[in-house]
Parts: C-alpha cells; structure tokens; sequence
C-alpha cells in the first residue's frame, strides 16, 4: 500500500506565483525540509502518470550520481561553506555527489508575500544561467539528480521572523519551488534547492519546529541525502519493471484540508478507476482557500495526523472508516430499475 503525505499541492506552472511547496512548519513528515521536496516530486511523477505529463516513476535502479549547482551571486566563504559541506556529505555519509558547477550569470533571486492570497512567490532573473549549469553536469558528469543552491536576498529575511517562531508561511519556499521545478521541468531529473543566506540573527525565542534550520551555515546536507535516494522519473515508453510506481499504485493520498487543488491532488481526485482514498487534515491549515467542498472533491476529513493513520489503517485493513465514526454509516439504498423501455424506476426505501 502507498500513502502520500503532502504538506501542500505543486504548483501548477514554473512561471507563475507559486504555493509554498516546501513549508517546513507544515510538513507531515518531518522538519527536513529535502523530505518534503521528494515527496512532492513522487506525487508530480505520479500524477503525471495520470495522463497530466505521462511520466512514471521508478524507485531504486541505477546508482545515483548528484551534482550541485551553485549561484555565481554566493560570496566566496559561502561558496567554500557550501563546498565543505558536500565534501563531509561524501566523506561521512558516502553520498554519491560527483561534481559542481557555477552559474555563469548570478541567478539575482527574488522573492515576496502575494499581498492578496498571503502565498509565498517569488521568480528568479536568469533561469538561462541555471539550464547551462544543470546541462553542464548531465553533459560532462551524467548526473541524474541535482542539487541547487541559489542565493536568496538578506534584505527581506525580516519575513522569516513569523516562520521561525513556528508560525506564518515560509517566505523563501515561493521562489524555491520556482527553481526545482524549472529543472525538473526542463530535465526530467531530480532537483531540490538549499538556500544560500547569511547567518541569521540568534533567537531567544525559536520554535522547535525550526530549530532544525539553526544547526549550520548551510540548509544542503538534507537535499544532498535526499536526492541520493531520490526516485527517477520513466517515461511510458520505456521499459518498465517492479521498481516502477504508477499512479494506480497510490492507495491514499494526505493533505492539508485548504491546500487540494494541486495539478496532482485533482488528478488523483479525477480518477475513475483505482482512484485514491484522499484523506484532508483540519489541523493543518494554509493561506489558501483549496477546500474539498469548494472543489467537489470527495475526501474524508480528519482533524489531525494522529487521525489520519488511524484512517489510513483501516482502508489497508479494507474496512470502511466512516464505519468507525458514530452515524457514519447510512441505510443501505435500492438501486433504480431498468425496464427494457429504457426509463429508470427509482427507489430510495431504506432495506429493512
């Protein structure tokens, strides 16, 4: 059985505003922020696999071979924190990350708050700068995931101050989700983005949730890990073997109960066979407005995670979980009959 935890849907286009897809304080599955990143590129496949892109995935497979791509706009002892850090990741973890390579133009990344939906967005000024660098290494190295790491503005980190008290959106996530999926998009390949920032201010205050963010100089050790065990993407065409994941193979898929109207949400909620239990959580809440009932998605609501994998036990188990509920169980209804005339009879009388 398959269950996808998503913190928020994909967005739908690279170019335009995007949903904080990487908001940390509203992940189910952890603070690593890298985590959720891959889980949302195992849904983008999926639903590709849905007839959105007709892409597949597959797990496993070939050795990974990851490279890095840094921002030409990175101050040189930055720059050297970042290539430090990818060394300690193939010294002590063993990861397989083989090369790096510098933008020959600085990204100049920008990043805001939609002052009409609260949504993080943001856009980056030279995405040309950042394809020659991915198809540097794709060319010279064959890398088949790449970590991004872009430098983001220090003026506007006064925004942060919400998200590190464990509450607000991530105000960097907008313009990170602009970058992978520029990638992705453009390559076919895993891609998750780090942050280049100067150190932030120490704070009294911080919220557990994010002090994960406060153990070094660099957000990269998570994304190099994560895209050392990432999932590649297989187009229909090819060959595909039992390391493949389609869409008919997910069985439920979680989400925050405003946040459903991702390109991989709808077509999960769109799918007339082995379509999945899709399960929205109360307790998780975003800025967006996303709601089942205003997409006429058919969804069991939950009020918070612990509820949800009580759910999603009980559809392993193939036990109805409204049957779990007081009152959620209805009297069974007659089905209409079908004379040869062609015209229904209709019955709604409970059986008895």
């Amino acid at each position: 059985m398959l269950c996808l935890w998503l913190a928020l849907s994909p967005p739908s286009s690279i170019a335009s505003s995007l949903t904080p897809t990487c908001l940390m304080q509203q992940c189910s599955i952890g603070l690593c922020p890298t985590r959720y990143t891959l889980k949302v590129m195992l849904l983008t496949a999926l639903q590709k696999g849905c007839g959105v892109y007709n892409l597949s995935i597959k797990i496993g497979g070939d050795v990974k071979q990851v490279g890095l791509v840094l921002d030409a706009g990175i101050e040189e002892d930055l720059q050297l924190r970042h290539l430090q850090v990818a060394d300690a990741a193939r010294a002590s973890l063993g990861l397989p990350v083989v090369e790096y390579a510098i933008t020959d133009t600085p990204l100049e990344v920008e990043m805001w708050v939609d002052p009409k939906s609260g949504q993080s967005a943001g856009r980056i000024k030279h995405p040309g700068s950042l394809l020659r660098a991915v198809q540097t290494l794709i060319s010279r190295s064959k890398v088949n995931a790449v970590a991004v790491v872009g430098r983001f503005p220090d003026d506007d980190l006064q925004e942060t101050d919400d998200y590190r008290q464990g509450m607000g959106i991530d105000i960097l996530a907008g313009a990170e989700a602009i970058i992978s999926h520029l990638v992705v998009r453009e390559f076919h390949i895993p891609c998750a983005h780090a942050p280049a920032l100067a150190p932030l201010p120490l704070s009294l205050t911080l919220s557990p949730k994010s002090a994960a963010e406060e153990l070094g100089y660099t957000f990269l050790p998570c994304v190099l890990a994560g895209l050392s065990n990432a999932p590649q993407y297989i187009k229909n065409s090819e060959s595909m073997d039992k390391g493949c994941i389609l869409a008919s193979d997910v069985d439920s898929v979680i989400l925050p109960v405003d946040a459903c109207a991702g390109d991989g949400a709808l077509a999960f909620a769109q799918r007339n066979i082995n379509k999945p239990l899709i399960i929205v959580v109360e307790e998780n809440e975003t800025v967006l407005s996303d709601t089942p009932d205003n997409l006429g998605i058919e969804a069991v609501k939950v009020s918070n995670y612990w509820e949800a994998i009580g759910v999603i036990a009980a559809h392993k188990a193939g036990v109805n979980p409204h049957s779990l509920r007081r009152n959620g169980i209805k009297n069974l209804q007659r089905a209409p009959l079908v004379p040869t005339n062609g015209y229904a009879v209709s019955s709604t009388r409970p059986v008895t």
